[in-house]
């Protein structure tokens, strides 16, 4: 609605101005024109703009919502009788004669009735800047070449969302000089990328070339070089700019002798591929454009001019191909020039018949300069070609026995008086007796008198003629190595223990009976459709063959003197008590226990595992068994009988009999000694 109400304003707005003998200035700082406008003057940039217009090239007014957002103006295109139908509405017939004599004087005063595409963005320059170009063009007449023109092909098979044009030969040149700044000129080469997307790119449809040009020219890359979109869009991106002058002259003559040849990739005219070349400049050429572009288009090469800012509109005019309406185009900034990417997917595409009206009831379906109408599913085309039936399912073919009811894009079956449908919905049995009730566990169907009983697919019926039981695939047939198993309505092979099933799903192979699962505490080896059980080294297998427990080291042979002990997978030695063992960790030496410390006064002695004190000579040992003291011989000579005699006798008794009593304990030891070994 919103794009309706300004496309009529706008209407009404150049009606109005029609029927005051002016019109509107479409260049305001704050409007921004997006669309081609045919029906606005050429303009250029070195003089003041001058209305000339013709009420009758009124054609439509284009808006999109996107133009509306930014307060743009919709595109204004030839159509002299929708718009004297809103001239009748308006009553504004003397405006439009008043706007054709307005238009007559402007060409008799030097203006030209020959239209460019303009492109104007909203910092625009001021109109004081721009001069009007007089040069006159010659009458309009549609583009022939031998080639076959784009402005003669447009309209063939195409859409806007995936130009699958006519394939051409298409090669850009682009100018680069001091004057495109360097963002003027990543805008330029974005415009190119946009149009290498909207066609179809490949060996058998479009090829792309990219003429480089300042002071010098530069081919960047061929016509043959990219086939795929991906890639050429890419290079593209990877063009630098050469930043000197302007020699539009021999760009146009480098691709019409370097680009568009045999060995650059361009294809022979025999094959009916157009060549197309996209001159876009911002600036006026520093050479002669007009014989080398004549040239050029004689050769078959079909010329398009976009001039951006500064460019002059009359070297524009003499590089393009006629008409001038379909083949220069003009930009105020690099900014908008994207805009133009519609525009040539249109020309280069051709206009999708369905999308300009069409009075199909359901599809339309594009079909190069026309259309077809096609018809949703479950509907049929009628005699007119346009409108659509709904389809009768019954009468394409039916598995009902009695009746067939078409239901939508479907249909349901139904069956006679006196049956009914059966559980498969497309039978009928008689509806009296199976209806009377009836013992079948499927299906019961009628018969004369009586009824039947039946199984679905995948049973059989049992001997009782009313259950069923599944039917056995596998006694029917089956090529299973080993077993066939029942699987609803089919069957599955399996194989007997210790084989396993192949990838075909019907032969066996032994299979690796360990892999299938064991109860080996270490080690599963398998034996043809067993296996077997072993250890890990320093391991014996246990009675039940499955278990494993250490081996005994010592017991499978040893070189200890006197102890082995077991220890992991091998063996330690060690001595009895009393001994201890030697550097070479097998032999045992008896230890000595006074080396080992002792507190004895005088002297030391070994007794086995322990030791006893001794005194020297003169000395006698204490009752502590430790120290020493001086004997008494002298006092016992002299009087035996005496005290001092008596005391030296108990001495002596009280020694033997420590000495006897060590011996005893020594005796002990040596039976403690033997008994530990009997353990051992």
């Amino acid at each position: 609605m919103t794009s309706l109400m300004w496309g009529l304003l706008c209407v009404s707005g150049i009606l109005a101005s029609a029927a005051r003998g002016t019109f509107p200035q479409f260049g305001s700082r704050n409007r921004q024109i997006h669309s081609i406008s045919p029906s606005i003057p050429r303009v250029s940039p070195h003089g003041p703009p001058r209305v000339s217009q013709r009420f009758e090239d009124i054609k439509s007014i284009e808006q999109t919502s996107d133009e509306l957002s930014a307060e743009t103006f919709g595109e204004v295109q030839r159509g002299g009788s929708t718009a004297r139908a809103f001239q009748q509405q308006q009553g504004a017939r003397t405006g439009a004669n008043n706007l054709e004599q307005e238009r007559r004087a402007d060409n008799g005063a030097g203006g030209t009735n020959s239209r460019f595409n303009r492109y104007q963005s909203s910092h625009h320059q001021p109109s004081s800047q721009l001069q009007h170009n007089a040069a006159p063009s010659a009458p309009w007449q549609p583009a022939r070449n031998p080639s076959g023109s784009l402005a003669s092909i447009r309209t063939e098979a195409a859409t806007r969302a995936n130009c699958r044009n006519r394939p051409i030969d298409l090669v850009f040149i682009i100018d680069s000089s001091r004057s495109v700044r360097p963002a003027e000129f990543e805008k330029a080469k974005e415009f190119l990328q946009h149009m290498v997307e909207s066609l179809e790119i490949g060996s058998d449809a479009t090829r792309v070339g990219l003429v480089n040009y300042a002071s010098t020219v530069q081919n960047e890359f061929q016509l043959k070089t990219y086939f795929a979109k991906s890639a050429l869009k890419q290079a593209l991106a990877r063009v630098e700019p050469l930043a000197s002058g302007t020699m539009t002259g021999m760009a146009i003559k480098t691709a019409m002798e370097k680009a568009f040849t045999a060995e650059a990739g361009a294809r022979a005219s025999s094959a009916n591929i157009a060549k197309v070349a996209i001159i876009v400049t911002d600036g006026r050429p520093q050479d002669h454009v007009e014989d080398v572009s004549a040239a050029a288009r004689a050769s078959g090469i079909e010329i398009y001019a976009v001039g951006v800012d500064r460019a002059d509109m009359a070297s524009l005019r003499l590089m393009a191909s006629l008409p001038h309406d379909d083949h220069v185009f003009y930009v105020e900034t690099y900014g908008v020039i994207e805009k133009l990417t519609s525009k040539f997917r249109e020309t280069l595409c051709g206009l999708d018949p369905c999308s300009q009206g069409h009075n199909c009831q359901h599809i339309c379906v594009n079909n190069g300069n026309s259309y077809d109408c096609k018809c949703r599913k479950g509907y049929v085309l009628n005699p007119d070609k346009k409108t659509c039936s709904r389809l009768d399912p019954c009468s394409q073919g039916h598995d009902c026995q009695h009746i067939c009811v078409s239901n939508d894009d479907s249909y349901i079956c139904k069956c006679q008086v006196g049956y009914v449908l059966n559980a498969d919905q497309k039978t009928c049995s008689r509806s009296t007796t199976c209806a009377q009730g009836h013992d079948c566990q499927h299906i019961c169907v009628n018969t004369e008198d009586s009824y039947i009983c039946k199984c679905p697919l995948g049973y059989v019926l049992n001997a009782d003629q009313k259950t069923c039981s599944r039917s056995d695939p596998c006694s029917h047939g089956h090529d299973c190595q080993h077993i066939c198993e029942n699987n609803d309505d089919s069957y599955i092979c399996k194989c007997q223990v210790g084989y396993k099933l192949n990838a075909d799903q019907k032969t066996c192979s032994l299979s690796d009976t360990c892999s299938q699962g064991h109860d080996c505490q270490h080690i599963c080896i398998s034996n043809d459709n067993l296996y077997i059980c072993k250890c890990q080294v320093g391991y014996v297998l246990n009675a039940d063959q499955k278990t494993c427990s250490r081996s005994d080291a010592c017991a499978q042979g040893n070189d200890c003197q006197h102890i082995c002990a077991n220890n992991g997978n091998s063996y330690i030695c060690k001595c009895q008590v009393g001994y201890v063992l030697n550097m070479d960790q097998k032999t045992c030496s008896r230890s000595n226990a006074c080396a080992q410390g002792h507190d004895c006064q005088h002297i030391c002695i070994n007794n086995g595992d322990s030791y006893n004190c001794k005194c020297r000579v003169g000395y006698v040992l204490n009752a502590d068994q430790k120290t020493c003291s001086q004997e008494m011989r002298g006092e016992t000579t002299q009087d035996a009988c005496m005290c001092e005699a008596q005391i030296v006798f108990q001495k002596k008794v009280q020694s033997t009999i420590q000495e006897l009593s060590r011996k005893l304990d020594e005796l002990s030891d040596k039976v403690n000694l033997i008994e530990g070994q009997q353990q051992y």
